[in-house]
C-alpha cells in the first residue's frame, strides 16, 4: 500500500504543478478558459488516480463474482467522475473543452513521459 501512495504522491504533485504553471501562463496570455479547463481536468484526473489506487487493495480476498461486480462498479464510478469536468466544460464557457480533455489525461501523459525517459533521469543517481 505504501508503494501505491508513493506513486500517487509523485504523479499527482507533478500533475498539479504543471497544471498550475500552465494556468498562470494562460492567465497572463489572456486565455483564462484554457487554463481553467486544464486545471479542472487535472484535478479530476488526480481524483480518479487516487480512487483507482484506493480501490485496488479492496479487491483482494473477494470471490470471483464479487471481484467482478466490485470492478464493474468501480469503473462505472470513475467514468462518471471523469464525465463531470466534460459536462462542466460543455455547459460553461469559462472552461475550454480541449484543455479539459488534456487535463483528464495529465496523469497518463506523465506516466508515459516518465517511461519514455523524462523525469526518471532526474531521480536516478549517477554511479560513475
Amino acid at each position: 500500500m505504501e508503494g501505491i501512495r508513493e506513486l500517487q504522491k509523485r504523479y499527482c504533485s507533478r500533475a498539479i504543478l504543471i497544471a498550475v504553471f500552465a494556468w498562470m501562463v494562460f492567465y497572463v496570455l489572456g486565455l483564462k478558459s484554457y487554463g481553467a479547463g486544464l486545471l479542472l481536468g487535472t484535478l479530476f484526473s488526480i481524483v480518479n488516480f487516487v480512487a483507482m489506487g484506493e480501490t485496488l487493495p479492496l479487491k483482494l480476498g473477494l470471490t470471483k463474482n464479487k471481484t467482478y461486480l466490485f470492478a464493474l462498479l468501480s469503473i462505472l464510478f470513475r467514468y462518471g467522475l471523469l464525465a463531470l469536468p466534460l459536462i462542466l466544460s460543455i455547459k460553461f464557457d469559462r472552461f475550454d473543452m480541449v484543455t479539459t480533455i488534456v487535463g483528464l489525461f495529465m496523469i497518463q501523459l506523465l506516466i508515459l513521459y516518465e517511461h519514455v525517459g523524462g523525469f526518471s533521469n532526474f531521480s536516478r543517481k549517477e554511479t560513475m
